[in-house]
């Protein structure tokens, strides 16, 4: 089963005593679904496009039951407000592809499902 991922856009920020008690309290929520951040701040290299503000990256190794457990946990939906009320963003959870992915049977599903080569 491939990781499941959160991933956060956050912009906006503005700083305040309870994004601190957020961050102080995050892990807890998270150690339950062996959740881990990859990608926690603002040391991004935007190569096409724009991306204000930073992004945050979160790896459930257990798969997307995991991460919408975790969203959906009591624990987490206590302190999310923490963040929300100070910090604008948008977030997602996806899941992740196994390390035998190969992008070319994508391709080739693709181009069968629509023979333009592009799916509308």
């Amino acid at each position: 089963m491939p990781a499941a991922y959160a991933l956060a856009h956050l912009y906006g920020r503005s700083p305040h005593p309870d994004v601190i008690e957020y961050l102080e309290r995050i892990q807890a929520t998270l150690d339950p679904f062996h959740g881990r951040f990859v990608i926690h701040g603002d040391g991004l290299e935007v190569v096409e496009g724009e991306w204000p503000g930073s992004v945050v990256l979160i790896e459930f190794p257990g798969g997307m039951a995991d991460a919408r457990a975790w969203y959906a946990s009591p624990a987490y939906q206590d302190i999310l407000p923490l963040r929300t009320d100070h910090i604008q963003g948008d977030v997602i959870l996806a899941d992740g592809v196994g390390p035998g992915y190969d992008p070319l049977k994508r391709a080739e599903k693709l181009r069968s499902a629509d023979p333009s080569g592009y799916a509308h």
